[in-house]
């Protein structure tokens, strides 16, 4: 018989299996008490293993491949077609404007000089260039990777193409065959073109080719019409002062233009020269002793840099003379460049003044020409490269009383004379009642002394008394072109017209009554020489009787002489008037002698008030001023100033009629 397990041997296994149970558990806490894994360990257990990390990086180099293969092949499909030095020659035609005394006023158009090698030009031209646009140009193959990285991490970060880290290369292949649109697409292309270049030229013929091509602002293209342009050096005699401007110039031609911004431009060809010390081609005496506030040029125009205002205007007519053209050419010009230097100093001069600025100011326009209409000079502005605003041809202001020509000239030619009395008292048209400057009325007085006064109120009687469509017929016969409607503040010069029209009107008085264009071009040349178009003399057309004309130029005198025009009185005999509207909005003075005819116009472009300028006061200095330079080499014609004095006060036939001589004859 089989014997019975006992407790003992039955408890056997339990014991066993807590042993194990135990021992289980006893390893859990070593483990759980050992060392801890890295954070290195525990990021290496995601590596994948050696094989399988260069299977990945073959797979993503061949993807790059297949990429770089396919912009390549998709940019680079119609780039040959680019690839075309006649299309990258094409130019605007280059159209000269020179004064009368032979400067060459302004240049529009695309100028290019002759190629220059850069081994021809002193090294430190080359220099200047490599070392502010691409240090690292000699080194690398077309492309400067850093660069286009900085430049890439720039755009993402903003959103936009902001940075372009271009080479040399680049530059040259932009100018050469791209156009200057800003996106990825063409930054590859780009890309491209700079490797073909490098493969295909040296670096010397890259960067002579560069500099060959590159915009230097002006309209100028390349180094040789840009040392010409600026400097009036060939560009193999460029100090390394001149080089440094030059090469500050392909950044921003505008910006740093030395001719329109000399302390910009020199600004910034300091910095040029510290990046060629940074360089090590110069020398710290050098860095030294080439560093200037301001950049002097050799070709500004005596005329100044507003004379901007009278180009541009020319500029928009040449078409109007010779048609469309697809040549260079050469506009000669009426203006004198020492009448528009001492236009352009008296217009500054008012303007600068302490004066001025404390009358508020703020712009001004003057321009002359000879009574048979012949521009001189034309200051547009107080300074065209901040407003290209011409106040002269395009601003439409009111005249104020410098309109009360066209009412006494009506007057006149409806048997009026200046010695006529009138009565200056209140008076009223429709319910309107005009007003004098002064708040007062001041009884009889002859139409002379209303004239000379500037009276309003027998102004308005006298066109009203005329008719104010006379008036007006008057103006449209003597140039005024805008809308002159048929109310009585017209006598007031009410309506807007521009200082050109009333300067011309003016002219047409002082030439006896002979009807004037303003005009300033006398001669178009094309580039072989041939005449395109040639101002032809004529016969001018009378469209005032002399008599009318002569006694208007009287009652004109009578305005500097004893009235409001006092401040413009010359040493010789001259006529004017004065004009100043509402709230002291518009201020002009126009006047003049047997040469020559000026109108000044100040006020603000917003049309907000000036504090109490009259034509009598910041105007009529700034015509004075203008004057007495532009006659300085002039003849004193007639009478002196005190028999002229005499005469307008005794109104003396006589003495009437030898000043009015002084405006028959002598000018040109």
């Amino acid at each position: 018989m089989a014997k019975r397990p006992t407790r003992n041997s039955s408890s056997a296994p339990r014991r066993r299996a807590s042993r194990s149970s135990s021992g289980q558990s006893s390893s859990r806490k070593r483990r759980r008490g050992g060392k801890k894994r890295s954070f290195g360990a525990i990021l290496m257990s995601f590596v994948p293993r050696p094989m399988l990390l260069a299977q990945i990086m073959m797979v993503l180099a061949v993807w790059a491949v297949v990429l770089c293969g396919g912009l390549t092949a998709y940019y680079g499909y119609d780039l040959t077609s680019k690839i075309d030095f006649d299309v990258a020659t094409q130019r605007k035609p280059l159209v000269r404007i020179m004064s009368l005394d032979g400067v060459n006023l302004a240049n529009y158009g695309d100028r290019y000089g002759h190629p220059v090698e850069v081994g021809d030009l002193p090294d430190y031209v080359g220099q200047a260039f490599v070392s502010i646009e691409d240090r690292r140009f000699y080194h690398h193959f077309g492309i400067d990777l850093i660069g286009i990285t900085r430049a890439l991490v720039t755009n993402i970060w903003r959103g936009h193409i902001a940075e372009g880290g271009s080479t040399i290369t680049q530059q040259l292949a932009k100018n050469l065959f791209l156009s200057p649109e800003r996106s990825y697409g063409r930054k590859v292309e780009e890309v491209l073109l700079s490797l073909w270049l490098e493969v295909k030229f040296s670096k010397r013929q890259i960067l002579s080719l560069y500099l060959n091509r590159i915009y230097f602002g002006s309209g100028v293209y390349g180094i040789d019409a840009a040392s010409r342009q600026y400097f009036g050096v060939d560009p193999r005699r460029l100090t390394l002062y001149q080089a440094a401007v030059l090469a500050g110039l392909p950044k921003a031609p505008s910006r740093y233009n030395p001719l329109v911004a000399p302390a910009q431009a020199a600004k910034r060809a300091n910095q040029v020269i510290d990046a060629m010390l940074d360089t090590g081609v110069i020398s710290k005496q050098q860095a030294r002793t080439n560093q200037y506030k301001s950049v002097t040029t050799a070709n500004v125009a005596r005329g100044g840099p507003n004379v901007r205002y009278f180009t541009d205007w020319i500029l928009d007519r040449v078409t109007d003379y010779v048609g469309y053209h697809d040549q260079d050419m050469v506009v000669y010009t009426t203006l004198d460049s020492n009448l528009q230097s001492s236009a352009e100093d008296a217009v500054n001069r008012v303007l600068d003044s302490k004066e001025a600025e404390k009358r508020r100011a703020g712009q001004a326009a003057l321009v002359a020409m000879t009574p048979d209409g012949s521009v001189r000079a034309m200051v547009g502005g107080k300074n065209f490269f901040e407003s290209q605003y011409n106040r002269v041809t395009q601003a439409k202001r009111q005249p104020g009383s410098v309109f009360k020509l066209f009412v006494y000239l009506a007057a006149l030619e409806d048997e009026m004379r200046a010695d006529d009395w009138m009565r200056d008292e209140p008076y009223s048209v429709n319910g309107w009642s005009p007003r004098n400057f002064d708040r007062q009325h001041h009884g009889t007085m002859s139409l002379r002394d209303a004239v000379a006064t500037s009276n309003n109120t027998i102004a308005v009687e006298v066109a009203m008394k005329t008719g104010l469509n006379k008036v007006i017929d008057i103006a449209h016969k003597l140039g005024v072109s805008s809308d002159l409607p048929a109310e009585p503040s017209l006598a007031l010069g009410t309506s807007e017209v521009t200082l050109l029209e009333m300067t011309s009107a003016y002219a047409i008085v002082s030439n006896g009554g002979f009807n004037i264009i303003p005009h300033a071009i006398t001669r178009i040349v094309g580039q072989d020489g041939k005449v395109l178009y040639e101002r032809e003399g004529g016969y001018l057309t009378r469209v005032l009787n002399p008599v009318t004309a002569g006694e208007m130029n009287n009652m004109l005198a009578a305005v500097m002489a004893k009235g409001t025009g006092k401040n413009a009185l010359l040493d010789r005999p001259a006529a004017g008037k004065t004009g100043t509207t509402s709230d002291y909005r518009d201020a002009w003075f126009v006047g003049y002698t047997a040469d020559l005819v000026a109108g000044v116009w100040m006020g603000n472009d917003n049309g907000s008030p000036m504090d109490e300028v009259t034509g009598g006061g910041l105007p009529a200095h700034m015509w004075k001023s203008f004057m007495l330079h532009a006659h300085q080499d002039l003849p004193v014609r007639s009478l002196g100033k005190a028999a002229l004095m005499r005469a307008i006060r005794m109104g003396e036939d006589d003495s009437w009629k030898k000043f009015n001589s002084g405006f028959s004859g002598g000018h040109k």
